[in-house]
């Protein structure tokens, strides 16, 4: 027994040495080891925070950079190349316009107006919240961007001859030379020239009233407005006639109608409250639809919700009334009761429906047969218009089944400039296919022409629809799965600002309107008449 122990203690003795050195190890790595740090969810906020700054002000300089330095010396047209001509500047020519590559074809742009413009924040315009420079984009600034030359003309088209494959221009400017007619042959023409204001007939609305579609249309509402004010304020005026001139009325209850509504009412309570408080309380805003409500594209629940904030804002809502008639200082209504009624407005803002212009109306009337829709050129599911192999169409110049937004003919222009590239890719394959050699490299080029022909009809994304409705609020109805997500108020009018500002074409134009809505906020709105 004494033995054994004697044994065992040896063991532990011979081992002690290395048993206190791995405890010594141990215990001077854990002595050195720093302390685990916890994670923190601010820290890594402003982490991202900080790539998130460091990555937007890097892109910005690069978009500057790239701005301002085009393509200095592009590839000049070449005579071996198919020509397109695009008619006019708008959502859907300039994004067909973007899109296209013009290293396979010749590009010609025809456009009364040398710039494109961003209309969804033209009301912003009127009233002095956004500058009209901020919403325009010159075309050139696009076209010389591009690796082969892009001609840009601004003129307007009066004829088209699809027999001829021709088009006849004039120089609308008011400084003209020697030569103001001319003619552009094509291979293919794409016909974006959009519409215009719908007057139904009524007479006096284009003497009396005022659209907007275009920048000269938000200048002319800017200087009636003011001009209303001040002759309301001029000393001596009678109560009724400053009744009358106070008195600022809005006819059509759609998206541009509802917002011009809405930004005039910021107008009027939020600067012009503060610089003529003698004429506070005595401006009067009315808004006239003839359908039984506003907003008809939107649910039940969001127009309520807009009727409702009207109602908060003290904008007078007309529905089921029609306009019969427009004089110089009254408009002639007919209300749900059928009677008739004389309303003294001083400024009138025209914002209904569209229509075809002359130029469309002339090329429908070339092909009777195949055109005899009369809102629009009747296009088939490739946006070729029917009768004309050679002329496609899109934008607000056709009648489809689609409503006509900038949203869809956004998607036009794209979907334009992947058909252009397929057909390319065709033509090349098909010769390709005559001058293949053996039967594999045939069957290779059949396969490859096969699928270059098979050109996917054009499909509609609906994205959602919004509109600003005032003392900022806004509304949306964006799809969801299987329904529709609809939202209105300030959070919503926070995703109607930033929506509008991803969808602008360029950096140049984001930076600007946010400059606009920053100087606003904190200088407010210019009251000079311009």
């Amino acid at each position: 027994m004494q033995s054994t122990t004697r044994q065992v203690l040896r063991a532990a003795y011979r081992q002690a040495p290395t048993v206190r050195r791995t405890l010594q190890q141990r215990f001077n790595s854990t002595a050195t080891e720093a302390p685990k740090k916890t994670y923190s969810k601010w820290k890594a906020i402003k982490n991202v925070t900080k790539i998130g700054t460091v990555g937007f002000i890097g892109f910005t300089f690069y978009n500057m950079y790239e701005h301002s330095h085009p393509v200095m010396n592009p590839i000049p047209a070449d005579s071996s190349k198919k020509t397109i001509v695009i008619l006019g500047s708008g959502w859907a020519s300039t994004s067909f316009l973007k899109s296209i590559d013009t290293e396979l074809y010749n590009v010609v742009v025809v456009s009364p107006r040398n710039y494109f413009l961003f209309t969804p924040l033209l009301p912003s315009t009127t009233v002095g919240t956004i500058d009209h420079r901020s919403l325009v984009e010159p075309i050139r600034f696009i076209t010389r961007h591009k690796p082969n030359e892009v001609k840009v003309y601004e003129a307007e088209c009066t004829e088209i001859d699809s027999d001829k494959k021709i088009i006849t221009i004039v120089d609308n400017s008011e400084v003209k030379g020697d030569r103001a007619t001319s003619t552009i042959p094509y291979d293919y023409l794409v016909v974006g020239v959009g519409a215009q204001s719908q007057t139904f007939g009524i007479k006096g609305v284009e003497e009396y009233g005022c659209f907007l579609k275009e920048v000269w249309d938000a200048q002319k509402i800017r200087t009636k407005l003011m001009d209303c004010i001040e002759t309301a304020a001029f000393p001596g005026q009678a109560p009724e006639e400053i009744e009358r001139l106070l008195h600022m009325v809005v006819v059509g209850g759609g998206p541009t109608g509802i917002e011009y509504a809405a930004e005039l009412h910021d107008f009027l309570a939020e600067d012009l409250s503060a610089w003529y408080p003698e004429l506070v309380g005595k401006i009067k805003i009315t808004l006239i639809e003839a359908m039984p409500n506003v907003l008809p594209a939107f649910s039940k629940q969001l127009i309520d919700y807009t009727e409702s904030t009207f109602k908060e804002q003290h904008i007078s809502l007309h529905t089921k009334t029609m306009v019969k008639e427009v004089k110089e200082k009254e408009i002639i209504v007919q209300g749900p009761s059928g009677e008739k009624e004389a309303m003294p407005y001083g400024l009138l803002v025209w914002a209904t429906g569209n229509t075809t212009r002359p130029l469309i109306r002339n090329l429908m009337a070339q092909h009777p047969e195949t055109q005899n829709i009369r809102r629009g050129l009747a296009v088939d599911d490739w946006l070729r218009m029917a009768g004309a192999n050679d002329i496609y169409a899109l934008g607000d110049a056709t009648a489809t089944k689609y409503a006509p937004t900038a949203q869809v003919a956004a998607q036009q222009g794209k979907y334009l400039a992947r058909v252009f590239a397929q057909l390319h890719a065709t033509e090349q394959y098909e010769n390709e296919l005559e001058n293949a050699a053996t039967a594999e490299e045939k069957a290779k080029k059949a396969r490859k022409l096969q699928k270059a022909q098979d050109i996917k009809p054009f499909h509609y994304s609906h994205q959602g629809s919004l509109c600003y409705i005032g003392s900022d609020k806004a509304i949306a109805d964006v799809p969801f799965g299987p329904g529709n997500v609809a939202a209105g108020g300030v959070a919503t009018y926070a995703f109607w600002r930033s929506a509008y500002i991803s969808n602008l074409f360029s950096a140049r134009n984001r930076w600007l309107v946010i400059t606009d809505w920053t100087k606003k906020t904190f200088w407010g709105r210019d009251i000079s008449r311009e």
